[in-house]
């Protein structure tokens, strides 16, 4: 599983395209469910969205591992996301 942490006024937009990159290089995602809850809290009212990461990578999308627990990709659709209020 990874997450990846925002805040709630984003979360619809998440729920109609999926995670998408914006202006950044890429989506961002860790292992680690504190440091994506503490992402989501300097954007306002945190929520943790869980990557179904096993089912989207059979499915063959791309991920790319950093040397900090970051795993980074272009998009996350929504079918493999599961939101949780923190």
């Amino acid at each position: 599983m990874l997450y990846h942490g925002t805040a709630t006024r984003h979360l619809e937009s998440i729920l109609q395209q999926g995670l998408v990159k914006g202006r950044r290089h890429h989506v961002h995602m860790s292992t680690d469910k504190v440091t994506m809850i503490q992402v989501g809290m300097r954007h306002g009212k945190p929520v943790l969205l869980s990557i179904d990461a096993k089912r989207i990578l059979a499915d063959g999308y791309e991920f790319f591992a950093t040397g900090n627990r970051v795993w980074l990709t272009d998009h996350v659709p929504i079918e493999y996301l599961t939101a949780s209020p923190v």
